[in-house]
């Protein structure tokens, strides 16, 4: 096997070449970038297993009472609220040991539900449809990630929002310096033009409202 080309997680493109390894004191990891959708992803031989992950995850301090976070995920709230009606339902999909985007978000009368495979692993609420979905520092753990957009355009109503908060760089040039691609759990990385790629796959309109914030949105009833 050619270790050099790997099959993109996103678009299936079996040319996605390594352009970059790290060297961490946990030790490395090789990045391949794929030439068709524009991720930069980890090969699966990278990847830590489930147990890792959530020990990973466990060590995040989201606290509803820290103004600060609640500052940091403003950053998607603030342009998505005006696109949303009063009442309107939704999920919190990767809410993480603590959901602190959806308890903003029920406090100004949303109704909204979580969603994630380690602490909220309730997968009935997948087979629901709504009016909004929000994915805030998810998208760059997702080791399937077509497979997980497909189920959130599965889910998300006609005319419906995907507000997402995620790293992104202008250049990937600049990814050998870039703290993000450190944290272990982090396996798949997004530019703007990923984003549109992914945009067309589903007939989404796209925005970029502010620096790594990313708003969908679904096709109406025809």
């Amino acid at each position: 096997m050619n270790r050099s080309l790997s099959h993109c997680p996103l678009c299936s493109s079996g040319e996605a070449a390594r352009f970059f390894t790290s060297r961490e004191k946990s030790g490395s990891r090789d990045f391949h970038h794929c030439g068709v959708c524009d991720l930069v992803f980890v090969p699966e031989r990278f990847h830590l297993e489930a147990g890792g992950q959530e020990a990973r995850y466990l060590t995040h301090n989201n606290d509803p009472e820290d103004s600060g976070y609640r500052d940091f995920l403003s950053r998607l709230l603030d342009p998505l609220r005006p696109h949303l009606v009063p009442g309107s339902e939704g999920l919190d999909f990767g809410a993480g040991p603590g959901p602190v985007l959806a308890i903003m978000m029920r406090e100004e009368g949303f109704r909204v539900r979580l969603y994630d495979p380690f602490f909220h692993p309730d997968v009935a609420v997948l087979e629901q449809t709504y009016d909004f979905i929000t994915c805030t520092e998810t998208a760059e753990h997702l080791a399937r990630p077509m497979q997980e957009f497909q189920t959130l355009n599965r889910i998300l109503k006609p005319s419906g929002r995907l507000g997402m908060m995620t790293g992104m760089l202008e250049s990937w040039d600049d990814f050998a310096d870039w703290y993000y691609h450190r944290d272990p759990t982090h396996i798949c990385f997004y530019s703007r033009r990923t984003m549109e790629w992914i945009a067309g796959q589903f007939s989404w309109d796209v925005q970029f409202p502010r620096p790594n914030v990313v708003l969908f949105q679904k096709p109406g009833f025809s």
